[in-house]
């Protein structure tokens, strides 16, 4: 590009300085010109990001310092064994490998997801090229285009204008503000103003709703409003997840363990024991391979992978994997308003007629011919298609749908009275009028319009039926009504009519719209969600805190807010923060201040980041939701940006780790608790994990020292195999614990080892090692086969395989809570959990009673007094970590879990 465009303030110019500034006319280019200046300026379209290859994705998944870990013990177990004992390295690459795709596979299934959610398209644009209007593709367009827009037209770049005809353009994806835009090329707009203040502009994929413009191409490409925010995209911090940290904190804790066990093992043989330097060596491996637990990679994964399987049934889409568990420690959620917390639809919820003020659910007995309803549906331009669905402005189409609710035939009562005039609603006047014949060969002129502008022009009201002029008593309960609604955040619209004689030939607001009879007044509010309160309530008592950021004005966000709970009915501190209001304190004053604050109201995108960093640097993990391309940066920048599938934006979508595919806030909360039963299953599946893992470590260890030849590595191998994958797996898919969302969110300063786990690990992995070396002692001295130490010490090793084994599957119970007994939380309540155990008991006693195995697992036969003993050591282990948790529970140290 050999020219570079300015974002410069062209609303604050007026249209001869911007046309001058961009060197055209509003005759528009020539084709040449156009021509030149798409070589000059580019391509109107944003940059793609750039996609990674297969390979790339694939080799991303290895970046994680437990899968080093895993590689490196891997590679040392076959250097150690001279190459002859490769089934260790054989079992790590498998998992690691296995890891690796499916992180890669559920990658791009989530990728094709969004693909199918995405809607927006290029659309085409009218353009003035060589003196007439043409239709060109919009990543055609270059500064300096005159282009011609109209009502369903979506904006095809940064537009300054130059006419607006009752203009109104739909600007949510920007703004967040749920009402559509009057333009108004009158105002004077401030070098400060925000997007959604800049009336004289059209942005880049805003929709028009109503009216007719022309404007000049200001900006094109990555220099419009859309522009900028995906240009935000390439620099936004992209915080780890709260999953992320504790696997990384755990491969370094383990990598510090396993490195500690290895050296004492080796001082301890070499320089203690005497042994030679490389067959201590080959232990300390050993040890430290046994200290691994190497399915945790893939285990993670799976639970993970099964919590989207259940989300996606509920609305929810991952992206990415590790966002199941963010959900659960979040603590704060960051909602934009329209269409999370409210319907994005405006409805009808006031109606003042008669001297009266009515709830919109009241019937109404006139029906249609009720003046004021009367004057607001035949004042209207929404159409209804073939299927029954409203077209056009928001506000008018509320009146459509309260009429069609009360069970009236629209179509026929428009029929009735065809419309043969009409002034079109302007902003300077902020009224519309039609004129429709009557029977008795009068018109009737249906007006409706703001209140105080309608009131104005009001001579007479009309209360059922009884036309009187307005004295100041009724017009001060007018007043006083209007008030009340606009101070409940309600959008307020008067209705009035006058009966004329014959239809003026040139029609002017000055005969049209004076000596008019009032008929009421229609307020209307884009209501909450009716789930949206029931959310709320639940994430309060989970400890989160609901934020409402939107772009939405003040008092509009305040309202809602209170009406969903946000905000307590009757506190009467400020809890709402304005943009222009942010603008003044600095980052640090900011902080200080932010837990004060629960609704951002006519917020920038550049708010929005600051909003959720400053939570971050609370120390908070933040969730935030949005639609809007104005969003992205912000859902980038929090611990989990959550879009929204139907009226989401693609660059919001593409920023987003989870899609919500009913743009619903009570889906949130649905899917925190999903992911606090994720991170508790794999809090279980650690303390599973480690704890056989420590026992394993121990028993060897204190073996060495005694000079006891406990276990074979085959034994091992097997045992990690089979007693602690499928326990582990069918423990990380166990269901959600009574009370989940009944306590805090752990926050981003817990871990895997917090609430109890990392002492329990510790504990019943020394208990558990210690009853192994108990039952091999009690077979060493209460041998079956006196005086042959070689089947004595088969047998002990036998049963000490055996113990380890059936110990592990006895302690998956034990598993099931950190504190609470195993006749509270359910033994046999999952299924899965059940045919886990079942399984792997049959493969374990496969190994010692069918005699063909023997040879290979260099086991003996037991009989009933032995087996008895094992079963006895094994069932122990329940036993007294059932007593060590009932005495942890008197003490309360239960009450401190999370």
């Amino acid at each position: 590009m050999s020219k570079e465009q300015k974002r410069q303030a062209f609303y604050t110019q007026s249209p001869e300085e911007v046309l001058q500034a961009m060197e055209t006319s509003d005759q528009g280019l020539s084709s040449s010109q156009a021509q030149q200046r798409l070589a000059d300026y580019g391509r109107n379209e944003l940059d793609e990001g750039e996609n990674k290859s297969l390979l790339m994705k694939f080799l991303e998944q290895f970046k994680d310092l437990m899968i080093i870990i895993l590689l490196v013990a891997a590679v040392l177990s076959v250097v150690t064994s001279g190459g002859e004992d490769i089934a260790d390295a054989i079992i790590i690459l498998a998992v690691v490998v296995i890891n690796a795709i499916f992180g890669v596979y559920q990658e791009g299934k989530a990728e094709e997801a969004i693909e199918a959610l995405k809607s927006m398209s290029s659309p085409a644009a009218r353009v003035l090229r060589d003196g007439h209007v043409t239709e060109v593709d919009s990543k055609e367009l270059v500064p300096g285009d005159i282009v011609r827009l109209e009502a369903g037209d979506v904006v095809p770049a940064d537009i300054r204008l130059l006419e607006a005809n009752s203009l109104k353009i739909e600007e949510a994806a920007l703004t967040g503000e749920s009402v559509p835009v009057d333009k108004d090329l009158t105002v004077e707009v401030s070098e400060d103003a925000g997007i959604g203040d800049r009336v004289n502009m059209a942005f880049q994929n805003s929709n028009v709703t109503y009216g007719r413009g022309v404007g000049v191409v200001v900006n094109t490409g990555m220099y419009t409003e859309v522009g900028h925010i995906a240009g935000m995209l390439q620099n936004a911090d992209e915080t780890d997840t709260p999953l992320k940290q504790n696997l990384n904190s755990l491969s370094k804790v383990l990598t510090y363990v396993i490195l500690v066990i290895a050296a004492v093992t080796f001082v301890v043989g070499v320089f203690i024991q005497g042994k030679a330097p490389l067959e201590e060596l080959m232990t300390s491996v050993a040890l430290a391979v046994a200290a691994i637990p190497e399915g945790l990679p893939a285990i993670v994964t799976i639970v993970l992978a099964l919590g989207t399987q259940v989300l996606a049934k509920r609305n929810s889409i991952v992206r990415k994997l590790p966002a199941v568990e963010t959900l659960g420690s979040t603590e704060i959620i960051a909602s934009d308003k329209t269409g999370t917390l409210t319907m994005n639809k405006m409805t009808v919820e006031k109606v003042f007629y008669d001297g009266e003020l009515r709830e919109a659910g009241q019937d109404i007995e006139l029906g249609l011919e009720l003046p004021l309803l009367r004057s607001v549906v035949l004042a209207n331009d929404t159409k209804i298609d073939q299927e029954g669905k409203l077209i056009g402005d928001p506000t008018e189409t509320a009146f459509i749908q309260y009429a069609l609710d009360k069970g009236y035939d629209v179509k026929a009562f428009l029929e009735k009275y065809p419309r043969v005039a009409e002034l079109p609603f302007d902003s300077d006047r902020k009224l519309m009028s039609t004129v429709h014949p009557l029977s008795n060969g009068q018109y009737l002129v249906a007006v409706k319009g703001a209140p105080d502008q309608l009131l104005k022009r009001c001579v007479s009201r009309d209360k059922a039926g009884d036309i009187a002029a307005i004295d100041e008593a009724t017009a001060q309960l007018i007043k006083t009504n209007n008030s009340a609604m606009a101070h409940e955040a309600l959008r307020v619209l008067a209705g009035a009519y006058k009966i004329i004689d014959a239809v003026p030939a040139e029609l002017t607001t000055e005969d049209l719209e004076n000596n008019l009879i009032f008929t009421g007044l229609i307020g209307m509010i884009d209501p909450e969600r009716a789930e949206a309160g029931e959310a709320v309530r639940v994430a309060k008592e989970a400890g989160i805190r609901p934020i409402m950021i939107t772009g939405d004005h003040q008092d509009t966000a305040e309202a809602i807010a209170k009406r969903l709970g946000i905000i307590e009915e009757g506190d009467t501190e400020d809890h709402v923060l304005t943009g222009a209001e942010l603008n003044e304190l600095s980052d640090e004053e900011f902080e200080k201040v932010v837990g004060q604050y629960s609704v951002y109201a006519r917020v920038s995108p550049e708010h929005k980041v600051r909003i959720v960093k400053a939570w971050q640097n609370q120390g908070k993990v933040v969730a935030m939701t949005g639609d809007g391309v104005n969003d992205a940066p912000a859902l980038k920048t929090a611990d989990i940006g959550i879009g929204m599938g139907i009226t989401g934006t693609e660059v919001s979508k593409g920023a987003s780790d989870m899609i919500l595919a009913d743009d619903n806030f009570a889906t949130i909360i649905v899917a925190v608790e999903e992911g606090r039963k994720v991170f508790s299953n794999i809090q279980k599946t650690i303390q599973y994990l480690l704890s056989a893992n420590t026992a394993e470590v121990l028993t060897i260890f204190l073996a060495t020292l005694f000079g006891w030849d406990v276990l074979q590595p085959v034994h091992l191998l097997w045992i990690n195999l089979v007693t602690d994958t499928f326990p582990a797996i069918a423990l990380g898919v166990e269901p959600a614990e009574p009370g989940v969302m009944n306590h805090k969110p752990r926050g981003r300063k817990s871990s895997f080892f917090s609430g109890g786990v990392l002492s329990s690990i510790i504990y019943q992995g020394v208990l558990q090692g210690l009853l192994v070396l108990a039952v091999y002692g009690y077979a060493i001295a209460n041998p079956v086969h006196v005086g042959d130490l070689k089947a004595i010490h088969a047998d002990a090793l036998t049963m000490a395989f055996a113990t380890l084994g059936l110990i592990q599957l006895f302690h998956a119970f034990n598993v099931k809570s950190v504190y609470q007994s195993i006749l509270t939380v359910g033994p046999f309540k999952s299924k899965t959990f059940n045919w886990s155990i079942l399984v792997s008991f049959v493969l374990l006693a496969a190994t010692i009673l069918i005699k063909p195995l023997e040879g290979i697992f260099h086991v003996t036969q037991l009989d009933w007094s032995q087996w008895l003993a094992v079963l006895i050591g094994s069932f122990a282990m329940i036993v007294i970590v059932e007593i060590v948790k009932f005495i942890q529970r008197k003490l309360g140290m239960d009450k401190n879990a999370i």
